[in-house]
């Protein structure tokens, strides 16, 4: 896990926080802060009653004014904004509610909206327990100033509730203990309240932050395995856990597989499937409770909190299964969560002696919450993985077709031919030069046919930028094998063109010179391609003998007499183009795909 979120508080790693959001924190408080000052002078011009008509307070609301004009200017002036220019403005935010509450009319006064203001701007920069602070350092200023004040009158002996001291208009009475009292106890609400509230919100980014970083660690290309080894490590460092065990089982077969991951003096192993035999699904599978649980051992006294699928507790279960399985894996403490794929598979996670700071079933409904979102993605990479193993097996299956019908059967029978060829050198010497002549002639088709096969199961990486050079490369190796003129010719300069429309007319190019060298035969072939402002054009002539048709039809008359190329009318369809076949018996075949360019922007898979 990142360093920026190994910090803990309640069991959860804490998100790390953007240094673009804190300065867009900072601005808007800042902002905040300049509006509170515009709006007390606004306040006191109305009623200048609330200041005791005290001309410091006016000076003093302006420099506050000043002094929030100028942490805007800096903020906007500097790229990031560090932790000790934030502690210093919150210092001054601190001190500038107690100060004006000595000429404001306390509690009842608008000016009590500096306190909130500080308060606000902790529990948006930090969390609870730096709002708890912020309103302590509130109140013990607040007490302070009471003291020196209440001393002060004392020794003047002064009975008015208003006294002018020094010049300044002192509120005195708002300071006495009775309403101080008060006033301390509204802060300290009001900071733990913003606090709570500022501290769930960090729990919601922290959640966020694990579930993305968990969904980002399933990776396809890494495969069942590798995903799960990648989740499985930042459950460990995020539990501090010493093993974790996943328990699965394929419903349909009963069989049942084991992973394991250890943490060794903080050093994670890989993630090793572990034999199991048919007594593995009681032992971790079977008689569980509730949909997730944790369990420690203390002495002989197991402690055992379970929630249901909802999140709610379920009520105290027999701890046999427990214990059962504390004979087999060594542990103080084990959470576990059950999970079921489609209806397929069914399994267990257990984390073993994991550690964590706060309230268990919180920690527990989290845990929860995680393997329901993280659960599916990893289920879809099992099956991904089962598919791609499937088609594989699908295309093996098909290259042995290919081969047993194509190249085995005809090299056995040229193996007959050779073999009945060599009795006859010895009797009739003069067909021997005939007779190799054909046979080199099959063995040159077969090789041609071994390496359109090949080329057929080669994947295809090409874009726009390589297109024009792929094909003109295959177009001159046809050339060269079969001994076919052939070329290619285009008029576009800079080709873009969407990779999905690139891969399609190379294999429709492959496909129709194969057609060519089988079915046509043809002397010369051409491939071209152009493009006009709406659409891509690809057209494919040789001279061959033509289709069993005379004329020109489109792919919808095609399909109506179940004529034409098979396989590149499924291909013009998958990038939803347009194929008309031109045919003349004997006199040559031309096939024409167009392609909207407003068809196919994006490259889909």
């Amino acid at each position: 896990m990142h360093a920026d979120t190994n910090h803990r508080f309640f069991g959860r790693p804490q998100a790390p926080t953007d240094p673009s959001e804190i300065r867009r924190i900072e601005r808007w408080l800042a902002t905040a802060r300049v509006f509170l000052a515009v709006s007390a002078l606004a306040a006191i011009y109305m009623d200048p009653t609330q200041l005791g008509h005290a001309p410091v307070a006016y000076g003093l609301l302006g420099i506050y004014l000043i002094h929030g004009v100028m942490v805007i200017t800096l903020l906007r002036r500097r790229k990031q904004s560090t932790l000790a220019f934030r502690l210093l403005v919150h210092g001054a935010d601190i001190v500038w509610p107690a100060f004006i509450s000595v000429f404001a009319e306390g509690p009842r006064s608008p000016f009590f909206l500096f306190f909130f203001f500080v308060l606000a701007a902790a529990a948006y920069r930090w969390g609870l327990w730096e709002t708890l602070s912020t309103a302590a350092a509130e109140v013990v200023l607040l007490w302070i100033e009471s003291f020196v004040l209440l001393h002060l009158w004392s020794t003047q002996g002064k009975r008015l509730p208003w006294h002018a001291l020094s010049g300044l208009q002192i509120n005195v009475t708002e300071f006495e203990p009775k309403r101080l009292f008060m006033l301390s106890i509204y802060l300290l609400v009001m900071g733990l309240l913003l606090g709570y509230l500022a501290e769930q919100q960090r729990h919601l980014r922290a959640e966020k932050a694990v579930v993305t970083g968990m969904l980002a660690k399933v990776r396809v290309e890494a495969g069942l395995t590798g995903t799960l080894q990648r989740i499985c490590k930042q459950i460990l460092d995020m539990y501090g856990a010493s093993r974790l065990l996943i328990a699965s089982q394929e419903v349909n077969s009963h069989r049942t597989f084991l992973g394991e991951l250890r943490s060794d003096d903080g050093a994670l192993s890989d993630f090793t499937w572990l034999s199991s035999g048919p007594r593995d699904a009681n032992r971790y599978l079977e008689d569980f409770p509730g949909e997730v649980c944790y369990a420690a051992h203390n002495g002989n006294r197991w402690t055992l909190t379970a929630l249901d699928r909802e999140g709610n507790q379920v009520p105290s279960a027999s701890t046999d299964p427990l214990a059962r399985l504390q004979e087999r894996q060594s542990f103080q403490s084990m959470m576990a969560i059950s999970f079921v794929f489609g209806s397929e598979w069914r399994g267990r996670v257990f984390v073993f002696n994991p550690s964590w700071r706060g309230e268990t079933q919180e920690e527990l409904r989290f845990l929860l919450d995680l393997f329901r979102q993280v659960g599916p993605a990893v289920y879809n990479v099992y099956l991904l993985h089962r598919l791609r193993r499937r088609a594989g097996a699908a295309e093996r299956a098909r290259v042995a077709r290919e081969l047993h019908d194509g190249a085995v059967q005809s090299l056995i029978a040229v193996e007959m031919q050779v073999d009945v060829l060599r009795r006859q050198a010895e009797s009739s010497p003069e067909v021997v030069g005939g007779e190799l002549d054909r046979i080199q002639g099959l063995l040159r088709e077969e090789v041609l046919k071994l390496r359109e096969l090949m080329q057929q199961m080669k994947s295809i990486d090409v874009d726009a930028r390589r297109f024009l050079n792929v094909v003109r490369d295959a177009v001159e190796r046809f050339e060269r094998e079969t001994g076919i003129s052939a070329r290619f010719v285009t008029d576009v300069e800079k080709l873009e063109m969407p990779d999905k429309v690139c891969r399609e007319f190379l294999r429709i190019v492959q496909e129709g010179l194969v057609n060519v060298r089988k079915h046509s035969t043809a002397r010369h072939a051409l491939v071209r391609l152009s493009s006009s402002s709406s659409e891509w054009c690809l057209t494919l002539e040789d001279d061959g003998k033509g289709f069993p048709f005379s004329g020109r039809m489109s792919h919808d008359e095609l399909e109506q007499i179940g004529k034409g190329p098979t396989i590149i009318k499924e291909r013009v369809r998958l990038i939803e183009g347009g194929l008309t076949v031109e045919s003349n018996p004997g006199l040559g075949t031309r096939l024409e795909i167009r392609v909207p360019k407003d068809g196919e922007s994006s490259d889909e898979l």
